[in-house]
């Protein structure tokens, strides 16, 4: 018989400099493509700071397209468990400018984002997020680099895409 145990050692704190690591990748991507303003990238940054702090996000998922064809994406997985990680400068977040862009988000969250949560955040997010069926396995993409965004030991990692 073994037994292991777990420590979450992450703060509030430790949340935000990891979402202010993602808000300036959003923000690149959001110029450089043209595809959303900055306003609309900081209603999303807000979202995502506002699910991470209370424990619902699992991932962002945000993809670049042209005529519904995927260009460019990027998904940052939450990591509660991140204290192995080292910690990367946000970049490498320069997207296209494409003739018909649209910028997909979609969020996933954990099993603790429950009805009764999803009631209480509701009215606090800038968004009304809706289910989504569509595909981002980004089979139509090429696998890219990534990062990894940590502090204390929550993070994010960031995993590319490209043509």
């Amino acid at each position: 018989m073994s037994t292991s145990t777990t420590t979450e050692t992450y703060t509030t704190t430790d949340i935000q400099h990891v979402v202010r690591r993602f808000g300036a990748d959003f923000r690149m991507i959001a110029e450089s493509s043209g595809a959303i303003t900055t306003a609309e990238a900081e209603r999303y940054i807000h979202d995502v700071e506002l699910l991470a702090k209370k424990g619902y996000l699992a991932t962002v998922d945000v993809t670049l397209l042209n005529l519904g064809a995927e260009v460019r994406a990027a998904r940052y997985t939450v990591d509660t468990d991140a204290g192995g990680l080292t910690t990367s400068r946000p970049g490498n977040a320069m997207w296209p400018r494409v003739n018909y862009p649209t910028l997909r988000v979609i969020l996933s969250y954990t099993g603790a984002y429950d009805a009764a949560a999803r009631e209480t955040t509701r009215d606090r997010l800038s968004f009304t997020w809706t289910p989504s069926q569509d595909d981002t396995s980004h089979s139509s993409l090429q696998a890219g680099g990534g990062r990894d965004y940590v502090s204390g030991s929550y993070g994010m990692r960031r995993k590319d895409w490209g043509q």
